[in-house]
């Protein structure tokens, strides 16, 4: 069965904002395009992230280094659906799916192919709750942003998850890389 993975930067007091956070350095960047290679063979976001993403990492004009062109090459090589009931097209081998996320990705689970991973923001309290998430990936990245969207929002999980941990890696930048598992 495929496993479901989520993988996202935070800042030591939880915040997510895409903008609020430094960009990874070469180390970083490395774990997180490590992580695109493991048996990783599509990619699951909502509408923002999405439009976050794409077209940004398609341009190679947006490529700095060699990290953002090993990046960006695989991200927009993968196949990708998108959650939303507003998009009305999508590009970069992606496709627009606009039935419940949580079914949606337990179907995928069950489907022949490598592990799926989860790039959104907005629905990780539903996945996470229903148990569609099989494993977690913070990266903590050593700031205190004070505000903004949070990893989890007051009162959006109805109980508690229970996770084990894999692994820590620690990075000479002080980043931190924590990797989970739910917890059996």
């Amino acid at each position: 069965m495929r496993k479901v993975i989520l993988a996202i930067n935070m800042s030591i007091d939880g915040c997510i904002g895409h903008m609020s956070l430094p960009a990874p350095d070469e180390e970083v960047g490395g774990y997180f395009n490590d992580l695109m290679h493991q048996d990783v063979d599509l990619i699951a976001y909502g509408r923002k992230m999405y439009e976050i993403m794409f077209p940004y990492w398609a341009d190679e004009a947006n490529w700095n280094d060699e990290l953002d062109t090993e990046f960006g090459q695989r991200i927009t090589d993968l196949d990708k659906i998108v959650f939303s009931r507003t998009l009305d097209s999508a590009e970069y081998n992606t496709r627009i799916v606009s039935t419940d996320p949580v079914e949606e990705l337990l179907k995928l689970k069950q489907a022949p192919g490598k592990n799926i991973y989860v790039g959104t923001v907005s629905m990780i309290p539903q996945l996470a709750q229903a148990g569609v998430i099989d494993e977690y990936h913070f990266v903590v990245v050593p700031v205190v942003v004070g505000g903004g969207p949070r990893l989890v929002e007051d009162g959006t999980l109805a109980e508690k998850l229970d996770l084990e941990l894999v692994a820590a890696r620690t990075f000479k930048s002080g980043w931190i890389a924590l990797h989970y598992k739910k917890r059996a």
